[in-house]
């Protein structure tokens, strides 16, 4: 029976398991104790369709426009290729795409832990050299791990050091060991917003870059380098500040600790639909949430969207399986997540200003 299902399935791909059972003549619940024994076969989707397993896990981004991080989430709709049965991962940037520095950040840190895991993974950019040639300048090539397939191929030019510190708009991907970061990294980046942003916010961009800087590192727990990046966009007047690690992120390290030195915020996290994003929550609201036991510890996002508030700037905050927004509008601070995303590990964390809103909030 088991060939006749994969071959039928092979044909009609995307079935759900009544049609199968019916257009076979096989009973149902056999058919369902099959197609769930072989995992290594079959494989059902969020519509309950079945398909064969394909080797190769296959997505892509684009036509034209800008590229968000949100394009970069849906592409997977809450399936990981981190934690799928897929040897092989293949992501392709179409022609015209022009990804934002949030969604480069996130597709770097999902590349990097996929060949972490032993996956095979490519990037093609056969029909958008203009976007090769731009993370060239930017460094990305410079963090991707070399086992990571590049299509047509990897750039060798070197962009990114012949550039370097040549634009003030932008401060190429630089690693952050997790052992011995570099500390002059949270510098590079204020001295770079404030060249875009004017020298009064020097102040507020030093205590909210290094802050998260902090936050990144401490609860990095790994031996997997993050990085930390910097992008100005003239037309659209912005700035996307990136910090990034590939460790247990934010939630990862500080839940296990919570119900012990935290009995409160537990409560809160017990009766939320998603205990991460109370978690979360809580520690840009109230701080003092740390892992360790010294004074003064914890309070960097607290601080950073105190910042955020008083100029009207946007964190998102990537976890495992979810993201935290924090943004404010005339009704002041807000937080808005979205649940369900595909596996990645670590803190992935943009700092996004829009210099008119700044201007105005002065």
């Amino acid at each position: 029976m088991l060939d006749q299902i994969s071959a039928f399935i092979k044909d009609n791909p995307r079935t759900k398991a009544k049609t199968i059972a019916s257009r076979l003549g096989v009973d149902r619940a056999e058919l369902n104790r099959l197609l769930h024994a072989y995992k290594d076969k079959f494989e059902q989707d969020a519509e309950f369709q079945w398909s064969l397993v394909s080797a190769e896990y296959r997505i892509e981004f684009g036509g034209s426009g800008w590229l968000t991080s949100w394009d970069f989430e849906s592409a997977f709709s809450g399936t990981s290729p981190l934690t799928s049965r897929h040897t092989a991962v293949v992501l392709v940037l179409k022609d015209g795409c022009k990804p934002l520095l949030e969604f480069l950040a996130r597709m770097l840190a999902f590349c990097n832990q996929l060949v972490s895991v032993g996956k095979t993974v490519t990037l093609n950019f056969e029909d958008s050299k203009k976007t090769l040639s731009y993370l060239d300048r930017v460094g990305f090539f410079d963090v991707l791990d070399q086992a990571i397939n590049v299509l047509p191929q990897r750039p060798s030019s070197n962009l990114s050091k012949t550039y370097q510190g040549n634009n003030n708009g932008v401060i190429e991907f630089r690693p952050i060991n997790p052992t011995a970061p570099d500390t002059e990294i949270p510098s590079l980046l204020r001295n770079s917003f404030v060249s875009c942003a004017g020298d009064s916010y020097w102040q507020a961009a030093f205590t909210v870059l290094a802050e998260l800087f902090g936050n990144v590192v401490e609860h990095s727990d790994t031996a997997s380098a993050g990085f930390a990046c910097l992008q100005f966009y003239p037309k659209g007047r912005k700035i996307q500040a990136v910090i990034s690690d590939n460790g247990r992120g934010i939630v990862g390290t500080l839940a296990p600790v919570v119900p012990e030195k935290y009995p409160h915020v537990a409560q809160i996290m017990a009766s939320a639909q998603h205990s991460g994003v109370a978690l979360l929550t809580e520690v840009f609201k109230s701080g003092g949430l740390s892992q360790v036991d010294t004074d003064g510890r914890g309070i960097g996002l607290k601080l950073s969207g105190d910042v955020a508030e008083k100029f009207r700037a946007k964190i998102s905050v990537r976890q495992s399986d979810f993201e935290l927004r924090v943004y404010h509008d005339h009704n002041g601070v807000q937080f808005r997540h979205r649940l369900n995303l595909a596996h990645l590990d670590g803190t992935h964390i943009c700092f996004e200003f829009k210099l008119d809103a700044v201007t105005k909030s002065a």
